[in-house]
């Protein structure tokens, strides 16, 4: 494990200083037993978490640039690999390596309960209902697991479709969720969004389309995004809201 404190150069949503942040690195298992790896970054003990998810071929490492934004918001993230993925802006995605040791599948639904496991272990740490944040096939699962986890408070979710062929059908999946969600992706692919999301009718349902191209998944808010800024200012929006 390992523990590093971070400055951060802008105020914390809620407080008037910059705020010091611990960053470890940590496990905690799935349902299935497998060890699951993730970064938690902490401002204190009485803010909820935010769980940031990966995309597809990715690792926690998607979030090494955006996190620090996450947590300008006012919440802890935990930042953790999922057993279907890789390796992104250098960091290798630890969770999958060793499923893939031990002959465990890493299939999209797969990692379902890698992304439950980061909602439980974040829940216990503060006993606050945490914000689920997806990218891709994740984002897709977040919409999952929020409609019916109730340690789940709300959802942004970049680029969900329907990843999953005929395993499920992520549209009626999700037709009772309740609780605030945030939905966004690149322009192309505003449609089937639009589609995925049309039964749901929680109190607040933001989808925002970006002015110019966007990007697939949570890269739209990388700074290598001409248009992130939008992005981010939409996400500030919504978060304000909850």
């Amino acid at each position: 494990m390992r523990s590093i404190i971070i400055l951060l150069s802008v105020p914390v949503l809620g407080f008037s200083q910059p705020k010091q942040i611990s960053m470890q690195k940590i496990t905690f298992p799935a349902s299935d037993g497998l060890i699951v790896t993730a970064d938690m970054y902490t401002i204190n003990d009485t803010l909820p978490y935010m769980v940031l998810c990966h995309q597809a071929r990715y690792s926690r490492g998607e979030y090494m640039e955006t996190v620090k934004e996450f947590i300008t918001l006012g919440y802890n993230c935990l930042v953790p690999d999922a057993r279907s993925g890789k390796e992104v802006n250098g960091v290798y995605n630890e969770t999958a390596s060793l499923a893939a040791k031990k002959g465990l599948p890493g299939e999209y639904l797969d990692a379902e309960p890698d992304m439950i496991a980061a909602v439980n272990y974040a829940y216990q740490k503060i006993g606050k209902k945490i914000v689920l944040v997806g990218s891709s096939y994740s984002a897709s699962l977040a919409l999952k697991i929020a409609t019916t986890n109730k340690k789940v408070s709300a959802v942004l979710a970049f680029s969900p479709g329907e990843y999953f062929g005929d395993k499920l059908n992520l549209k009626k999946a999700i037709a009772e969720m309740t609780v605030p969600v945030f939905v966004t992706s690149s322009k192309d692919e505003s449609a089937s969004v639009t589609g995925l999301i049309s039964d749901i009718k929680p109190k607040i349902k933001v989808h925002f389309m970006p002015s110019g191209e966007g990007k697939h998944g949570s890269s739209a808010l990388w700074k290598n995004n001409p248009n992130n800024q939008e992005y981010w200012e939409a996400v500030r929006e919504f978060i304000m809201k909850l």
